[in-house]
């Protein structure tokens, strides 16, 4: 299993058990309101509407909370909080390069958040420029292998793996979970409705960043890192932290 997809997996245990089902909603239709709000509000030609509505549509959103989140984006709702999108760059401890992607409607607020927990950990923010050089925007498509109570789904690896590759993806991470593919950025919905048509749909499609060169560390420095991780991660107005470090099975054992 990739890194993307070992985090993702711990994300969701541990969601399991959170209050957080409150905040998920909240982030997720503040990611409807930017991309309405960036592209517009038909998700036939929006395709990170598109991807932010499926999201919603996954957790279990209200369709009145969809709607209503893209009808603000929009400018059809004159009461709604202007929520912008920010990207802050940085390195965490050990020099590890950090993207934290947030989504909020008071950019102080953000920034001191982001800020103290860095500074907590022992890094710090940079520049922009100075992280996302080390960084490409990928697109990411998880097919899961075994349902949520660990029963085999019986899918084929070999059929998803070329199915993929016929529809344009880079690469295909097989591990005993999960079927992981990335593709073009512009390329993710292509792969995507091909994958649905060959009979495998997406357990999840989203625009992700990749780090170029992943960074080694041993697992107490890791840990670090992925504590660091984790806080900003609980801040309300973080949508989404990328990192390059190199994720490994000692760490996710840690840390789960």
């Amino acid at each position: 299993m990739s890194g993307h997809s070992k985090w993702a997996t711990i994300k969701r245990r541990k969601g399991a058990n959170d209050v957080a089902r409150g905040k998920v909603f909240t982030r997720v239709a503040r990611e409807i309101q930017v991309a309405a709000k960036e592209g517009g509000p038909d998700i036939n030609t929006n395709l990170r509407l598109r991807l932010a509505v499926d999201k919603a549509r996954a957790e279990n959103m209200p369709k009145d909370n969809i709607d209503r989140a893209i009808r603000r984006g929009a400018g059809l709702e004159k009461d709604a909080a202007e929520i912008e999108e920010i990207v802050y760059e940085g390195y965490g401890p050990n020099g590890v390069a950090m993207l934290v992607e947030c989504l909020s409607d008071n950019r102080n607020r953000t920034i001191s958040e982001v800020r103290r927990c860095f500074t907590r950990a022992g890094g710090g923010l940079g520049e922009p420029g100075s992280v996302a050089w080390q960084f490409t925007s990928k697109g990411y498509i998880a097919v899961n292998r075994q349902d949520e109570d660990g029963s085999d789904r019986g899918i084929d690896p070999e059929e998803v793996f070329m199915a993929a590759l016929e529809a344009g993806a880079e690469d295909v991470i097989v591990s005993d979970e999960t079927i992981e593919v990335y593709t073009e950025r512009t390329a993710l919905a292509m792969v995507a409705q091909a994958l649905e048509e060959a009979g495998f749909p997406a357990d999840e499609s989203e625009l992700t960043m990749e780090a170029n060169t992943p960074l080694a560390l041993e697992t107490e420095a890791g840990l670090s890192v992925l504590t660091l991780i984790e806080n900003l991660e609980e801040l309300d107005d973080v949508n989404k932290v990328y990192h390059n470090l190199e994720l490994t099975d000692e760490m996710m054992e840690q840390i789960a």
